[in-house]
């Protein structure tokens, strides 16, 4: 049975759905069937049995003695029992002794049935079966009580029962022919419905073949702008199927070309450090195989600038580190209940000895939300580094946070209205900041945490000058109870 399973999953849908569908219909076929077979044969034996019960008659004493003495005889009162158009007929007595009714053309085999009928009569009582006679040919047998007409009544003859019969052969030969048009019809039927399961099959999975061409020509490709055609109206499970087939190459088509933008950016961006270091380094070493020494501030200025560029390269690899991570929202095991005045005060410490000239002031209300700590801190330090880079030299840094929402608003230059829309795009820069240090990955990285944490961060022109970051997270005043 495992091994007939195994080879049933082995075959092609088309073919399982032909041979369930084949299956079925044969089942119910094979049903309806049997039981119209059935039903027609207990309607053909009841006319029988009515035809053998209607041809009983009661005798009376004289011919009953008549017939026992005179059995193999024919006398004309013989007549008057037996079946009217029947070709069987006999007496039996408790021994097994038969005496054939004069019209009788052969003898109906006994059985015990019969003796013990003759044994016990019972006028009122009537046994059928199938039976064989004389010459092996069935017949349909009735089995009851000889009745005997008395002076006052009728009676029963002690030892002795009557056996009437039909023969069978008309009958089987009826059941026979319903046999055979019930089986021919039975075939054709299974043979049409597994015709049709086929026709039925390949016409609902054409959708899934042009999907599974669709995927191995992906797959042989890798051309993800294949699109399978679906039905706007359609609402079936390949039409849903075809559907998320669609997104899904799509999605992957969209992120291999961020994954390409963010390698050419990247490229472009790492290209102009490793450009500076590699002349100043080769301004060293030139310097040593050379045995002229470079002037003292001219050696210090290249080692300065030759570690500034360490540093930013530094930074642009942590930022690209933060960028390559699963965009999934928050890790697993990572995201916690914070508060986040404490980050906000943490990111603060940083800014401020980066920026000793400015000033920064904080208005900071309770606020728990649930979070990655480090990358949160990482991203308003990202926030505040702006504010501190582009503002002026004792220009002031304002800091508030309430019901949930952080602004940091600084005093520099501000934004142009229409580079607003690029500012979280990775590696942009605005064409007035390109510059100073920097990466271009600094607000994206914001952007990226502020939505795994469910928030959202927006950045617009101040008012008299400056700009404003504005970050909102869900959460609560209070921390939630610790849960036991």
């Amino acid at each position: 049975m495992t091994a007939l399973a195994r080879r049933f999953r082995a075959l092609p849908i088309r073919a399982r759905l032909s041979l369930l569908v084949a299956a079925a219909v044969a089942f119910a076929v094979a049903a309806v069937s049997v039981t119209c077979w059935f039903i027609v044969q207990g309607k053909l034996y009841a006319e029988l049995d009515g035809d053998l019960q209607s041809s009983v008659v009661a005798l009376d004493k004289n011919q009953l003695d008549r017939i026992v003495d005179t059995c193999s005889q024919t006398p004309s009162w013989t007549d008057a029992i037996g079946p009217q158009s029947g070709s069987y007929g006999q007496l039996v007595r408790t021994d097994g002794t038969v005496c054939l009714l004069p019209f009788a053309s052969a003898a109906v085999k006994v059985t015990g049935g019969d003796k013990d009928v003759a044994k016990n009569p019972d006028p009122d009582s009537a046994r059928f079966r199938n039976g064989v006679d004389s010459n092996g040919d069935q017949v349909r047998v009735l089995t009851t009580a000889v009745t005997v007409k008395i002076p006052l009544g009728r009676g029963t003859a002690n030892d002795y029962a009557y056996v009437a019969a039909v023969p069978l052969d008309s009958t089987q030969s009826t059941l026979n022919d319903l046999a055979l048009i019930l089986l021919l019809v039975s075939g054709v039927g299974v043979l049409g419905a597994a015709a049709a399961g086929l026709a039925v099959a390949r016409a609902g999975l054409r959708p899934v073949d042009k999907l599974t061409e669709a995927v191995e020509h992906v797959a042989r490709t890798e051309d993800l702008g294949v699109r399978i055609p679906v039905e706007d109206d359609s609402e079936d499970e390949v039409a849903r199927l075809s559907r998320s087939f669609n997104s899904m190459t799509s999605a992957l088509a969209s992120s291999r070309d961020l994954q390409q933008q963010l390698i050419a950016d990247a490229g472009h961006e790492l290209r102009t450090p490793l450009t500076s270091l590699r002349t100043n380094i080769e301004l060293l070493t030139r310097s040593e195989e050379t045995g002229r020494p470079l002037p003292a501030e001219d050696r210090k200025a290249l080692l300065a600038s030759v570690k500034a560029q360490m540093t930013e390269l530094a930074a642009l690899i942590g930022d690209l580190q933060e960028l390559s991570r699963p965009d999934t929202g928050q890790h697993e095991g990572r995201a916690q209940i914070v508060a986040w005045q404490d980050v906000v005060e943490s990111a603060l410490r940083r800014a401020r000895l980066r920026g000793p000239e400015l000033t920064i002031t904080a208005d900071l209300r309770p606020w728990y939300v649930r979070a990655e700590p480090s990358a949160l801190e990482r991203a308003l330090v990202n926030i505040l580094d702006n504010a501190v880079k582009f503002s002026p030299e004792g220009a002031t840094i304002d800091v508030r946070l309430t019901d949930g929402v952080l602004s940091v608003r600084d005093h520099g230059p501000g934004i142009a209205a229409d580079e607003l829309p690029y500012v979280f795009d990775r590696f942009w820069r605005s064409p007035t900041a390109r510059a100073l240090p920097g990466s271009g990955l600094g607000l994206s990285i914001v952007a990226r945490t502020v939505q795994q944490a469910g928030g959202e961060v927006t950045l617009t022109r101040a008012d008299g000058g400056g700009t404003t970051a504005t970050i909102r997270l869900p959460g609560a005043p209070t921390p939630p109870p610790e849960v036991p």
